[in-house]
């Protein structure tokens, strides 16, 4: 189903996956107050992502899984794969026919794609849409996560297998853009899988600043495995990524690459990583993955979706 490169698991993940150390000086990721338009703190317009967080011990329990290459802690490692073509289960949800009922065309979807792709073949991976179905349900037109809507929409709809993605436009709720599920989630929960995407946030969609499509791209990278960049905040435990430096909390806005550093000190190289796909900054302003995100996307990938 898929054209793989393979490599020894372990050593993709160390090599490239390895948590950022520091102190502990924020046990918080909660944006700090200001009345800025760019930098951290909210506005009106800010980005909002419902994907969880996990705890410290999901996290630590990811990590050795995937370390040894099998979920649940087997052992004798594995392969990895670095790249490939995912294919893309998409799914409207709408109040009626119309682009104002969310009865989104062919053509935002065609775009959204392409923007995946622009981000993501880099890294190896593409993306390919197999499918598009179409359906009027006021109650999950407005679904929020966590939600009987939630469950039923993707009960009825979700096609495909763990290395599939399966991708839910809709009007959703609580002023939310998003959210997603990780991979270490499938296995207990496989009906739940995929990512929730506002429909206006899509290519020449109405969500501006959040309208070329970055909230899929964003979205998408937790589906792949990726936490937040200012996960931890100035901590020991971070996104479990060594190349992406530490941010207190999330950036909202377009600060210019380079000129903001929220955890300072020799135990902090480098500055906020605002133009990461995985911060919160406006769509214009968010334009890279990183070769340790890549390597914990591969690793991940492969532990919890290839072939399951």
């Amino acid at each position: 189903m898929m054209n793989c490169r393979k490599l020894s698991l372990s050593a993709i993940f160390f090599a490239g996956a390895l948590v950022a150390c520091g102190e502990d000086t924020s046990s918080t990721q909660q944006p700090v107050s200001t009345n800025s338009t760019t930098g951290h703190g909210q506005s009106k317009a800010d980005r909002g992502c419902a994907t969880r967080t996990p705890d410290a011990a999901e996290v630590e329990r990811v990590n050795n899984e995937v370390a040894k290459g099998k979920p649940g802690g087997g052992g004798g490692g594995g392969t990895v794969v670095t790249g490939g073509t995912v294919d893309v289960y998409a799914h409207v949800i709408n109040t009626g026919s119309t682009r104002s009922q969310g009865n989104i065309p062919d053509s935002m979807i065609a775009d959204q794609i392409r923007v995946l792709n622009d981000a993501y073949a880099p890294w190896g991976w593409q993306f390919r849409l197999v499918s598009t179905d179409r359906t009027t349900n006021a109650a999950w037109y407005t679904v929020t996560p966590g939600t009987s809507a939630e469950t039923q929409m993707k009960n009825a709809l979700r096609q495909g297998t763990a290395d599939d993605l399966n991708m839910y436009f809709a009007n959703i709720g609580d002023g939310l853009l998003g959210w997603a599920t990780f991979p270490n989630s499938y296995a207990s929960k496989p009906k739940d899988d995929g990512v929730v995407i506002l429909s206006e946030s899509l290519p020449g969609g109405a969500a501006a600043p959040y309208d070329l499509g970055d909230t899929a791209t964003h979205e998408v990278g937790h589906w792949m495995g990726l936490y937040h960049t200012f996960q931890g905040g100035c901590s020991k435990t971070g996104d479990q990524v060594a190349d992406t430096p530490a941010e207190r909390s999330a950036t909202f806005g377009c600060p210019a690459p380079g000129s903001q550093d929220s955890c300072t000190g020799t135990r902090y190289p480098g500055t906020d990583p605002t133009e990461n796909f995985m911060d919160y900054t406006d769509d214009g302003c968010m334009f890279e993955f990183t070769s340790g995100q890549d390597a914990r996307m591969d690793a991940m990938f492969s532990t919890y979706r290839y072939g399951k």
